[in-house]
C-alpha cells in the first residue's frame, strides 16, 4: 500500500506538472528558447490521503517546461509560470483554490532516480507513512524550497523543506 501512496503522490504531481506535451505553436512561440506550454490535468486523490477524495482541478494555467539533458545522460525539466489549482472535498463539496505555481526542477538520473526541487509555492502529495515520517500534512501546499529525492523504485529517500506548509488541504477541507 505505501508503494502505491508514493507511486499516486509523485504520479499525481508529475501529472499535473509534468509530462511531455503538445502545445499550441502560439503558445509555444510566445515563450521562445525551447519553452512549451504545459498543459495540466485534473485528477482525484484517492480517500487514503485525506480520509475523503479531493479532486484537484487547474484553474489558470499559464505554465511553461523545458526538457534538459545533461552530460551525464540525466535528463532535466524545468518548469514556470502560473498555475492555480482548486482542491474539493468530493463528499461535502467544499473548495479551495491556491496558487501553486513554483518554478519546479524534476531530475532524472540515468539509474532511475528522480530529484524534484522546488523554490516557491508547490503542491504536495505524501502517502499517510511518509506524512508521518516527514512531519509534513499528506496533501499541503508548501512555500520555499523544498526538494523531494526517490529511489527508482519509486520510494521517496529524501525529503527537505526549508520553508513552511501554507495550507493543510485535508484540514481546510474538513
Amino acid at each position: 500500500m505505501r508503494r502505491l501512496g508514493v507511486i499516486v503522490a509523485l504520479g499525481a504531481l508529475l501529472s499535473m506538472l509534468g509530462g511531455v506535451a503538445t502545445a499550441s505553436p502560439a503558445l509555444a512561440a510566445g515563450r521562445g528558447d525551447g519553452w512549451q506550454f504545459l498543459p495540466a490535468e485534473s485528477f482525484t486523490l484517492p480517500a487514503e490521503f485525506c480520509g475523503f477524495q479531493v479532486q484537484v482541478t487547474p484553474q489558470v494555467n499559464k505554465r511553461f517546461e523545458k526538457l534538459l539533458k545533461a552530460s551525464d545522460g540525466s535528463m532535466i525539466l524545468l518548469h514556470t509560470g502560473f498555475l492555480s489549482v482548486s482542491y474539493t472535498n468530493l463528499e461535502s463539496g467544499k473548495t479551495i483554490t491556491e496558487n501553486v505555481s513554483g518554478p519546479l526542477k524534476i531530475t532524472e538520473f540515468p539509474d532511475g532516480s528522480v530529484t524534484l526541487a522546488d523554490k516557491g509555492h508547490t503542491s504536495l502529495f505524501l502517502d499517510p507513512a511518509d506524512a508521518q515520517r516527514f512531519g509534513l500534512p499528506t496533501v499541503a501546499v508548501t512555500a520555499g524550497a523544498l526538494t523531494i529525492s526517490g529511489a527508482p523504485d519509486g520510494s521517496i529517500t529524501s525529503l527537505t523543506l526549508d520553508g513552511h506548509v501554507l495550507v493543510d488541504v485535508c484540514a481546510a477541507l474538513s
